[in-house]
């Protein structure tokens, strides 16, 4: 353990003062000593890669606040609209029952109208009867037809 606190410390040293040779050749110790695949905990003990971290995290909150408060910008219109088109919709259901009730009223004016006037035909079938009787035209005899006939044709 004592190995790795040493190489530890001078990678750091190493990191502050931007010396890649000596950041290489500690690598290259800690990968040959302890292999590849522990090379994440010399990484996460370095001060530079701290403050890179560090550096993400921040512009990642400040990302996600951005997106955030505009999400928050879009939920606030949405509802403004939907609360203009649950105006809307109140409008247009109250015409649309106005508009039901005339119908209503016009539709049993109508009724009683005609209502009325089959009352009024039950009432007078004399005067119904008289304009279906046709008026019957004399027909000459047989025998006067063809006279009466050709004088028809004359006339006209």
């Amino acid at each position: 353990m004592l190995l790795k606190n040493h190489l530890i410390k001078v990678f750091k040293k190493a990191s502050s003062e931007n010396n890649f040779l000596l950041k290489e050749n500690i690598v290259l110790k800690w990968v040959h000593r302890f292999g590849i695949d522990s090379l994440n905990d010399l990484l996460i003990h370095s001060p530079v890669q701290e403050r890179n971290h560090e550096e993400e995290n921040q512009e990642q909150i400040s990302l996600i606040d951005e997106v955030h408060e505009e999400n928050q910008e879009q939920i606030s219109l949405i509802d403004e609209v939907h609360e203009e088109n649950q105006e809307q919709i109140k409008l247009e259901s109250s015409k649309t029952f106005e508009n039901i009730e005339e119908a209503k009223w016009e539709s049993n004016g109508l009724e009683t109208s005609i209502s009325n006037q089959i009352s009024s035909k039950n009432q007078n079938p004399n005067k119904i009867n008289q304009f279906n009787e046709n008026p019957k035209l004399p027909l000459p005899n047989i025998k006067n037809l063809r006279k009466w006939i050709n004088n028809d044709k004359k006339a006209s």
